[in-house]
């Protein structure tokens, strides 16, 4: 095919079925790949639009492309969001019945799917036998880091793919991830036998996404910043990351009580749960999950508009990964991070016991890194995927309040000369217990309320010590010995500081107090300068409820996820450019022509009535 023919087909196909005039960053170039029959590995983060890569060339290609995905939930999703752009789509896997399966396979042998999605384990059992049958123009592997030992999502029968190669050599394989370091991207192409594969990485930046962190909060603490967060999100989906499974359970019990609509989601729960509680969650009938890290890769639901991590993530990819599941529309979505001494104690335990200590250590120390900067948050987490930015992003924390430093060497006095005194015997709480003169059992059990230290620090509170802490730990000032029940050492940088051969600057510690309560309840709605429109700020918010209240009705009437009829991108288009007819309705971007014949009548209808 000619360039510039290939160049109007590929943009026409883009608007028919997925309502876009143009390509964002590497996709046309990764389409090329594709269709020159060359294989690729893409790495691009959450949002980034890997899925036209392979999803556009199945469309111009003959044949039916094969999607090898690990979750049957990201599955469901992928097809029903192709079939509603008028897509023939299917997804072979374990939870279809027999009758369901016999007749895709059908379908696959007749060249009357575009795409199939199936499952590791499904693909290599069909090997021999529908593969062999059916037409295949490409083979895309999505999540493709499970295939990695180094991945922080391994599973073995990823391991087994590299059969492909041998058996299909010459059909284009592309290989996509979100989150893929180096050691991960050479070993997805070892292992999947990758033919000279083109290596596309996208930049990992998701400015929509702000990044906040909060430092040395106590449970209460947390409970009562999560609820002044939640309060500036009405209405508004989001998940809650957190360590273990117990808690999850609590803190959705403690958003319950305040009437939120909140699910739970963690590996001990019987897999109808988790289903239910993931339904629930993309059909808009709960707000929030409070969930393990077991959640969420299969969601591809674009209207999150916040994630919260209640303990420190063990690496970056998995807090990326994980905050990427926010503002997928590319949508101003806010993160927020909770971190405390006793997240890195436990984490740090965790990577000493595990098979690969030190990779997870090394790990954990970037992450603690990107917790305590007191420079841009989001360069730390760029560098990190190797990428350099020159700019500030002024979307985070830092960038919106810099740190101001203050002489705080008479409180790291204090804090070290109690651990001197116990004879470098204790950890952060009972430390924190004898500078606040806390006559708790412990203390009293070894004597140390006769210490000359005890309430040395009484006038501090003790959430703003265990933020002093961390600081102190961060510069150097003491180390934990985890082969010693995390008891404190001071360190020589900590002695100069001690007997006063040095200073200490700490940052001062700011608790911003929570907006009133009254002035809480009005919607934010999303700026329209925020949005990437160029269009005055004319948004209606009474219309964009109203085209919300449509979608969830067309939606629940197909049973269809709200974000797969229109995403809140798309309503936010509408409510500002209202078109009034067909027309025009069908030149919004992320309107193909099926959505248009199929919705467009029922929104331009409603449309109207607001003119």
């Amino acid at each position: 095919m000619q360039d510039k023919t290939l160049s109007t087909k590929m943009i026409q196909t883009l608007k028919r079925y997925f309502g876009y005039d143009s390509f964002r960053p590497l996709q046309e170039e990764i389409i090329r790949t594709l269709l020159d029959g060359r294989d690729s590995l893409v790495l691009m983060p959450t949002g980034g639009g890997k899925s036209i890569c392979y999803q556009l060339p199945a469309l111009l290609c003959e044949g039916t492309a094969v999607v090898v995905s690990p979750l049957i939930s990201l599955m469901k999703d992928q097809v029903e969001s192709l079939c509603a752009n008028g897509v023939a789509a299917g997804a072979l896997n374990s939870n279809n019945d027999e009758t369901e399966n016999a007749a895709l396979r059908r379908a696959c042998m007749e060249g009357k799917l575009k795409l199939l999605y199936i499952s590791p384990e499904k693909l290599i059992a069909e090997a021999n036998y529908l593969l062999r049958d059916m037409h295949i123009s490409l083979f895309a592997i999505d999540e493709a880091h499970c295939i990695s030992q180094w991945g922080h999502d391994f599973r073995p029968e990823y391991a087994q793919m590299g059969f492909i190669r041998e058996m299909f050599p010459n059909i284009p394989v592309i290989a996509l991830t979100a989150t893929a370091d180096k050691i991960t991207r050479e070993d997805i192409v070892r292992q999947l036998h990758l033919n000279q594969p083109k290596v596309f990485i996208s930049s990992f930046d998701r400015p929509n996404l702000s990044l906040t962190v909060k430092r040395g909060y106590q449970q209460k603490e947390k409970s009562k910043a999560i609820l002044d967060f939640i309060g500036r999100h009405p209405g508004e989906s989001g998940i809650i990351y957190c360590m273990s499974r117990s808690k999850t359970e609590t803190v959705a019990q403690m958003l319950q009580k305040q009437g939120l609509r909140a699910a739970v989601y963690h590996a001990g729960l019987s897999s109808a749960r988790r289903d239910e509680a993931q339904d629930d969650f993309i059909n808009d009938r709960v707000q929030i999950v409070c969930a393990t890290i077991a959640f969420g890769m299969g969601i591809d639901k674009s209207n999150v508009r916040w994630v919260i991590h209640y303990n420190l993530p063990k690496s970056i990819e998995s807090f990326y990964q994980e905050i990427g599941r926010a503002g997928r529309d590319g949508l101003p979505s806010d993160t927020l991070l909770f971190y405390s001494l006793a997240d890195l104690i436990l984490l740090t335990k965790f990577a000493m016991e595990s098979g690969q200590q030190g990779i997870n250590l090394e790990k954990l120390q970037r992450m603690q890194q990107y917790a305590e900067a007191d420079v841009c948050r989001r360069r730390i987490l760029l560098s990190y995927f190797g990428e350099t930015t020159t700019e500030d992003c002024g979307n985070c924390d830092v960038c919106k309040n810099p740190p101001q430093r203050f002489d705080g060497t008479v409180i790291v006095q204090k804090a070290l000369s109690a651990i001197v005194r116990t004879e470098q015997q204790i950890g952060t709480s009972i430390l924190v217990d004898i500078l606040r003169g806390n006559n708790t059992p412990d203390i009293s059990e070894k004597g140390y309320q006769q210490l000359k230290t005890f309430g040395a620090g009484r006038e501090v509170p003790a959430r703003d010590w265990q933020d002093y802490l961390l600081q102190m730990l961060q510069l150097g000032y003491f180390e934990i010995a985890y082969n010693e029940n995390n008891h404190l050492k001071i360190t020589s940088s900590g002695s100069d500081v001690l007997f006063g051969r040095a200073q200490a600057r700490l940052a001062v510690i700011r608790r911003e107090e929570s907006a009133p309560a009254k002035g809480r309840k009005k919607k934010s709605t999303i700026p329209v300068r925020e949005l990437p429109l160029g269009l005055p700020n004319t948004e209606s918010e009474e219309l964009f409820e109203a085209l919300r209240a449509l979608r969830k009705r067309l939606a629940d009437q197909e049973a269809l996820p709200a974000y797969i009829v229109l995403s809140d991108k798309v309503l936010h288009l509408l409510s500002t450019a209202r078109p009034t007819t067909m027309e025009a309705f069908g030149n919004i971007s992320g309107i193909g022509e099926y959505k248009k014949k199929k919705y467009g009548k029922d929104f331009v209808e409603l449309i109207r009535k607001y003119v």
